[in-house]
């Protein structure tokens, strides 16, 4: 019991003076920590119900999904019949009614059109559903219908891309440890402490930020453009900041580019100082440009954001570095959203605000001043209570208890977790629960004392007897809490985040902390009786 090794010492004394400097900073004001450099003021950033600040739900349009599958269907029956060898003549092609039917012109070749359609689908999970159904009718027309299994999963994958994509659009606004989170099978919760104005989260999360690039139509006459009628080929979109004065303008239907092959985007300014934004393509991407430029050089193109023409500016030259600008009626803000909107990636589904609501940072206050004082007040009623039962083994006790305050703390900054106010309430649950262990171990001695057992046999005994027991129990609260942890969300996992941290950093203080401290004691003073 009383071989305990300089290097032991040392080791337990170094942990626990490195998670005490952690916890540091996130009792300082922010003020004087941001002058720290980041690496050494880790702090513990606050939850939306402490520091207060925005909550949107979003839900998604599943018809979109839809409607998207069936006109990227039509890009590949066009690609696949022109592929095929001879090429199969098609026509007629239409996508009303949410399915894709088209008319095959040689009816010697509908067979192997069939047959190319049939290849365009792939098998759902292991049903062995497919996502498309094929049929021939009135002998020469195809009709491609998408199947009710085939919609559940993409809408599934585009949920997933489209969580993710929020996620990357919040982090770029450089907001801390925002909670975004599927609810249901079209909605996603995001909480964005700090930021107590929604409105321009609002516009960048409802921005799909499906960029296009499109040869304009200059067949399209004056009347056809105010009728709203497009030429065969053509479609009609809206260009707000028409130089022309006509608030719309035909552009061909087929994509010469899209923002799927951006691989940078910044806001700058132009040679007049006007804000712009910035793009790069990837090697495909800049390829395909400099061939559409070299090919059209003369002719206007459209820049196409959310089926809304940006602007459409002629190819004076051909451009072959990969870069270009899109210019427009921006500011500075809306140029750097838009920047912001097209790094993380176009949204697969169309998202709508349906609930929205504000914590107040005077409410986060509030609550913070609750959780300090229902945690002084748990702190000290323990280290009263310890203190009066246990004596000197109770002072120790306390001691760890002290320490494992500061040292939760520490891991929670060293992490980057986040607190919040079940966090708290874990917090509180875990200063009560650390005293546990030195329950069993100081009980566990007064047993072995009054079995006659010697002083250090008996403290010997006791830590070694009561850390069996000890080690079961926190196993099970371990459990339960990876538990919540894994299954949880939000709230749940805030309080499993703090109880599983207590968990491992109070059995590290109340067992291996007091151990070294009563040795160190009954090295140096080799008592002859001891009150507990």
């Amino acid at each position: 019991m009383l071989d305990f090794p300089r290097w032991k010492v040392l080791s337990i004394s170094l942990t626990l003076l490195v998670g005490v400097l952690l916890a540091i900073p996130s009792l300082l004001p922010e003020r004087v920590t941001d002058k720290w450099p980041s690496y050494l003021a880790p702090r513990i950033n606050l939850g939306l119900d402490l520091a207060g600040g925005s909550h949107l739900l979003l839900e998604a349009d599943t018809a979109d999904v839809a409607r998207q599958r069936v006109e990227a269907m039509e890009e590949m029956v066009r690609n696949e019949m022109r592929r095929a060898d001879p090429a199969i003549a098609i026509g007629d092609i239409s996508t009303n009614n949410g399915a894709l039917s088209f008319f095959v012109r040689d009816v010697a070749r509908l067979d192997a059109a069939v047959d190319k359609a049939r290849s365009l689908t792939n098998a759902v999970g292991v049903t062995g559903q497919r996502d498309w159904n094929v049929a021939v009718v009135d002998s020469t027309r195809i009709v491609m219908t998408p199947t009710e299994a085939g919609l559940k999963s993409e809408t599934e994958k585009a949920m997933d891309t489209a969580t993710e994509v929020v996620r990357k659009r919040i982090d770029e606004l450089g907001t801390r440890e925002p909670t975004i989170l599927r609810q249901g099978d079209d909605r996603i919760l995001v909480q964005v402490p700090g930021l107590e104005d929604p409105t321009a989260l609002k516009e960048l999360l409802g921005k799909t930020a499906k960029l296009e690039f499109k040869l304009v139509d200059q067949t399209a006459t004056t009347d056809q453009l105010a009728r709203n009628r497009a030429p065969i080929g053509s479609q009609i979109l809206p260009y707000p900041d028409n130089p022309a004065g006509t608030p719309r303008i035909a552009v061909k239907r087929r994509a010469i580019l899209s923002g799927d092959e951006l691989v940078q985007a910044d806001q700058g300014y132009d040679q007049n100082n006007r804000p712009i934004v910035k793009i790069t393509f990837n090697a495909e991407g800049g390829r395909k440009f400099a061939r559409v430029t070299q090919e059209n050089t003369g002719k206007p193109f459209a820049m196409i954001l959310d089926n809304s023409v940006i602007s459409a500016p002629n190819i004076n030259e051909p451009i072959l570095g990969g870069s270009a600008q899109i210019s427009g009626n921006f500011t500075v803000d809306s140029a750097n959203q838009l920047a912001i909107a097209l790094r993380s990636g176009k949204l697969p589904i169309a998202l709508k605000v349906i609930e929205q609501g504000t914590v107040g940072a005077g409410l986060g206050a509030d609550s913070i001043r609750a959780g300090v004082i229902a945690s002084v007040v748990a702190t000290v009623a323990v280290l009263t209570f310890m203190l009066l039962t246990y004596g000197r083994f109770g002072f120790y006790a306390n001691c760890a208890v002290v320490i494992n305050v500061f040292v939760i703390l520490g891991v929670m900054a060293l992490i980057k977790g986040t607190l919040t106010l079940p966090g708290i309430a874990g917090f509180i649950l875990t200063i009560g629960a650390a005293v546990d262990a030195n329950v069993l171990i100081n009980e566990r001695i007064r047993e072995e004392r009054r079995r006659g057992r010697s002083i250090v046999q008996s403290v010997e005994l006791g830590y070694k007897e009561a850390s069996r027991t000890i080690f079961e129990a926190n196993v099970t609260h371990a459990i339960a809490g990876l538990i919540m942890l894994l299954l949880g969300s939000g709230p749940v996992k805030g309080f499993a985040v703090v109880l599983l941290i207590g968990i491992a950093t109070s059995v590290f203080t109340a067992v291996l902390f007091t151990r070294m401290l009563v040795v160190g004691w009954l090295k140096r003073k080799r008592p002859t009786e001891i009150v507990i």
